[in-house]
């Protein structure tokens, strides 16, 4: 809504919510997320065509159109439970629009939802006593936290579905209207809504089906000798495949891979499709074998044990430049080291102790109640060689540019010995760390010592 208050100064855009917390951090000098570009984009337009308010009804009645842009998460219990998206914040925003407009509006489904939610929008909102029109629209999002202001002010396309009826098209036109303010018409995709809708889900997951697929060979190589930074650079030099998204690593997080997977999973149960469901469902087990696998190498590693060691773990956020935790796969690596009892050090230089321990507690089921040992057992530090002092092994799982220039003569030297790094982004320079006297495991990379004819020489 940001990049759209910028790009169409001349359209008033206000995002509301229930949160006076959340408006207020929005009004204030420094939003209540970190997105590079975030805040200039907001700071350009704030006060001028962009707003952020609790009023929900009054903007409401004053908007023309009405973007639902509420959490999806996957229900954790009744029917569906740990696959299905719980669509209740979308059905609550769809009844309130009905209760308060005095005028048909066009309604646009901003979230990440299940194919054929925006049929039971429209039932919703037609099923009124005022005989309004309303026309639903599906216009998903397809960025990435990190890159999300260049995704929108440059993206590859924007999709945008809507019922293929003359109200429905003179709908889809007036939303197109808005975005070809600075996106060109050639990259502005119409599309019935369930096709919209589906696009958003398929996208994700081929997107982590390649992360999954590269991780799979990872554990290949690190059996065979092979380099899967070689087999990615061979296979993504062909133009039908690609290099993107095959960085081998300890595992796909985030809000969307996980759920739209999980969400299209269920969807193919739902419709009897169980060969589609099971073959989708595999992307997710080989992200969780990815995840354990690099846990248990630590820990064999280690003399096949961690108990009482300091472990620094570089890294909490699911990729660089952005503090968002959900699914990542450091809390799950964390969650593995607590159950051997070692004692953990984290350094991010985004994310908050409460947001590391809530996703703990929602994702893993670790709080101090099934793990009574957890605040003492985890240390949250504010500098990246305080988190490396005496420990005795590093493990980097967020790719963060910082930590590819860390001083780690100055880190092996403070730590125990021996010492080891264990590279879960594959960002390191393994053959200076060796040189420094690491003992250093990397994902889909040889070890020397089992390997000794599996060095490339550049």
């Amino acid at each position: 809504m940001a990049v759209i208050a910028k790009m169409c100064p001349k359209i008033r855009v206000c995002v509301v919510d229930l949160s006076q917390k959340l408006i207020d951090g929005w009004n204030s000098p420094t939003p209540p997320i970190y997105e590079p570009g975030l805040k200039e984009v907001v700071d350009t337009a704030r006060g001028r065509n962009l707003f952020f308010s609790t009023d929900i009804d009054t903007e409401i009645e004053l908007a023309d159109i009405i973007f639902i842009s509420v959490n999806t998460p996957t229900k954790v219990e009744g029917i569906g439970a740990g696959r299905a998206a719980n669509i209740k914040n979308c059905e609550l925003a769809a009844r309130n629009i009905a209760k308060v407009c005095t005028s048909g509006k066009i309604v646009v489904e901003k979230s990440t939802v299940p194919v054929r939610t925006a049929d039971a929008i429209r039932r919703i909102l037609t099923c009124n006593e005022k005989g309004h029109k309303y026309q639903v629209l599906s216009n998903p999002e397809f960025l990435a936290e990190g890159t999300a202001i260049d995704d929108l002010e440059t993206p590859s396309r924007v999709l945008i579905g809507g019922e293929q009826t003359p109200e429905g098209l003179a709908a889809i036109q007036k939303l197109v209207d808005v975005y070809t303010n600075w996106v060109p018409k050639d990259k502005v995709i119409a599309t019935n809504l369930w096709s919209s809708e589906c696009s958003k889900l398929v996208a994700n997951a081929f997107l982590a089906q390649r992360v999954s697929s590269i991780n799979s060979i990872s554990a290949l190589c690190e059996a065979t000798g092979a380099n899967i930074s070689e087999i990615s650079r061979a296979v993504g030099t062909d133009p039908r495949i690609g290099s993107k998204f095959l960085q081998a690593s300890v595992g796909f997080g985030g809000s969307c891979f996980q759920k739209d997977i999980l969400n299209l999973v269920y969807l193919c149960e739902t419709f009897g499709l169980h060969e589609c469901a099971e073959y989708w469902n595999h992307v997710i087990k080989m992200n969780d074998y990815q995840k354990k696998r690099f846990s248990k190498k630590m820990v064999s590693s280690m003399f096949n044990t961690v108990t009482g060691k300091k472990i620094a773990i570089l890294g909490v956020a699911f990729k660089k430049d952005t503090g968002d935790v959900r699914e990542t796969a450091s809390v799950f690596i964390c969650r593995d080291l607590l159950a051997e009892r070692a004692k953990i050090h984290v350094y991010d230089p985004q994310v908050l102790r409460e947001d590391m321990f809530a996703e703990m507690d929602y994702t893993c089921g670790v709080n101090s109640t099934t793990c009574p040992h957890l605040e003492t057992s985890i240390t949250t530090e504010k500098d990246p060689y305080e988190t490396c002092e005496g420990a005795h092994a590093v493990a980097v799982l967020t790719e963060w540019d910082s930590f590819k220039t860390l001083d780690y003569e100055r880190v092996f030297k403070s730590m125990a010995k021996p010492a080891f790094i264990f590279d879960g982004r594959n960002i390191l320079d393994h053959k200076k760390l060796r040189k420094i006297g690491f003992e250093v495991h990397a994902i889909g990379k040889p070890d020397p010592k089992l390997f000794p004819d599996s060095v490339i020489i550049s």
